[in-house]
């Protein structure tokens, strides 16, 4: 009473093979095989997109970074030639 031998595998297999013919089960198949063919190439681009949305978010975050680095400079600058002015 364990799980499903080899015997009862043939058994149920023999069966479906009667139910719905050859023809039918190559169908069965081959659409079957398509399916997971076409999941696997979604699962993949999706990869890929997500791949490059994250590329994007790193440039724009280094480029954020650059721009306000070089901005604190300017108003570093700014604000010393400010001083001199007062003095």
């Amino acid at each position: 009473m364990g799980g499903i031998g080899m015997k009862e595998i043939l058994i149920i297999l023999v069966i479906v093979l009667l139910v719905f013919g050859t023809k039918k089960l190559k169908n069965i198949g081959s659409d079957l095989g398509g399916a997971v063919r076409g999941f696997k190439d979604a699962m993949s681009k999706g990869e890929a997109e997500a791949d490059d949305a994250a590329k994007q978010i790193k440039q724009a975050d280094a480029e954020f970074a650059e721009t306000t680095t070089a901005g604190k400079v300017t108003a570093d600058k700014a604000t010393a030639g400010d001083a001199g002015k007062n003095g």
